[in-house]
């Protein structure tokens, strides 16, 4: 709580430039709750003390540069460079074959998955990584996270806006979700990583 009240506070100080800083760093950073700081930035605007335009704004500018940083990430590490890593027998997390099916379905659906990931907990981080790794073209990239962005912080500081100073609920309803996508993602990495090993072990069995 003590985090996020000085997470909080940076808004008070630096206004609707500090809730552009502070998502673009969520976005870094998925512990830093843009389920707080947009709420938040919605009941000060009611107040008087942000321009709502302009926070709304801000977070979505900010929600863009901290993706596009994690588009540079993928962009850096490229799919050659996955594909060969997923080869290697200590990658535990993805084989060659599962890397290959993720990298159809991207190609794909790519555009959708960016979009409607800017709208869920924890994935509106890191599925910007996929789309830099597929080298999505940067314009399309672009438009899809500020659709995806803009929407997402609308709703949030929106609802900020409209339950004044009872803000905090938002993010009350919001962790249920949260939680429930961090525990999805991990059981999923577990099948994964069971799975690869599991083939490691019948590879070296029938060698």
């Amino acid at each position: 709580m003590a985090a996020a009240d000085g997470l909080l506070g940076i808004v008070d100080r630096v206004g609707e430039v500090g809730v552009g800083v502070l998502i673009a760093l969520e976005n870094l950073f998925p512990p830093i709750p843009s389920e707080v700081i947009l709420p938040f930035a919605g009941f000060r605007a009611e107040r008087g003390e942000l321009d709502l335009t302009l926070a709304w704004v801000a977070a979505t500018v900010g929600a863009l540069v901290g993706a596009l940083v994690l588009y540079a990430v993928g962009a850096w590490v490229g799919s050659e460079r996955l594909h060969e890593l997923s080869g290697k027998r200590w990658f535990v997390v993805l084989s060659q074959r599962d890397y290959e099916r993720g990298e159809r379905f991207f190609e794909r659906h790519g555009g959708k998955i960016v979009l409607l990931g800017r709208c869920v907990p924890l994935v509106r981080s890191v599925v910007s990584i996929p789309a830099g790794v597929a080298r999505m073209p940067l314009a399309r990239f672009c438009a899809y996270t500020v659709a995806g962005s803009a929407l997402w912080n609308a709703l949030f500081i929106g609802a900020g806006y409209q339950l004044g100073q009872n803000y905090h609920r938002v993010e009350a309803w919001v962790s249920p979700i949260a939680y429930a996508v961090v525990v999805t993602l991990v059981f999923w990495v577990v099948w994964l990583t069971a799975r690869k090993l599991r083939r490691l072990r019948a590879t070296r069995a029938s060698a």
